[in-house]
């Protein structure tokens, strides 16, 4: 699993992470995917002009934004599609009637790249073994062959639109060393949003737990001191001749008793203590 290349997920940038854990490495970085976008625009304000630079729909065209990336670093399918053809790839809707009627089982598929709400992830196989590689993950996940078919349906059915690259991808290391072995996941990679969430909650036990302790020790030590009070103020009596009341007094038996009660107890709460 190490091997594998998995660019997390950093602002917005989601189609570049995309394309980088498609093709296993860093090939293409926010100010490549931009130039491709702003030659997109252009060429789309060269049809627009040949219609009237004086028209309607030319004006309009000009005041709108671009539909092929914006501030928050959103690139859209056509970007996503003219990169990739720099490596001689090509997409093809998985979600088209066109592509369910040839019937293709996924699994004889090399990748996929998903999309909703302008959030872009792959989904690639490397040697033998389908993996997520969703920036959003705190690592790649491992996806099996009889699941692969029914995470796509469930991606359909939430909202995704879902593309097949078609061609030959770079060679990687990744594929090189999962040709020859396949991995196990012990356990999934969480979100990373919820791995942080995590974090804070674990903190947050502990701190209670301290807090619980230094409670639990701070009753312990006011039992231990009112006890000692108590003894304090009967010896003091006894030292005094052992006064129950005004009209009673102890004998040196009874008051050498006591004595001996009150030592026995102090011993004990103090050897508690200590423990």
């Amino acid at each position: 699993m190490d091997s594998i290349f998995h660019e997390k997920q950093e602002g917005s940038l989601c189609a570049q992470h995309c394309l980088n854990n498609l093709l296993q490495g860093e090939y293409f970085t926010p100010v490549d995917l931009s130039s491709i976008a702003h030659q997109l625009d252009e060429e789309e304000r060269m049809r627009m002009a040949e219609g009237g630079m004086a028209s309607e729909e030319y004006r309009t065209f000009l005041q709108q934004p671009s539909g092929n990336m914006d501030d928050s670093g959103f690139f859209s399918i056509q970007v996503i599609s003219n990169a990739l053809r720099v490596w001689g790839l090509e997409i093809i809707l998985f979600n088209s009637r066109e592509y369910q009627s040839l019937m293709i089982n996924p699994i004889n598929e090399k990748a996929f790249i998903c999309n909703y709400k302008e959030h872009w992830f792959t989904i690639r196989k490397l040697g033998q073994q389908w993996f997520n590689l969703n920036s959003l993950l705190t690592g790649p996940e491992l996806i099996s062959d009889t699941y692969l078919a029914l995470f796509l349906a469930q991606l359909q059915q939430e909202g995704y639109s879902i593309f097949v690259i078609r061609g030959n991808l770079p060679e990687c290391e990744a594929e090189q060393i999962l040709g020859f072995m396949r991995v196990q996941q012990q356990q999934r990679p969480r979100l990373i949003g919820e791995e942080a969430q995590m974090r804070v909650e674990d903190e947050v036990v502990d701190e209670d737990e301290e807090l619980r302790r230094a409670l639990a020790l701070s009753r312990q030590d006011i039992d231990v001191e009112d006890e000692e009070a108590d003894l304090r103020r009967a010896i003091q009596l006894s030292m005094q001749g052992g006064q129950r009341g005004q009209n009673e007094t102890l004998s040196p038996e009874e008051l050498r008793k006591r004595r001996q009660a009150y030592f026995d107890r102090y011993v004990r709460l103090h050897t508690r203590s200590l423990m």
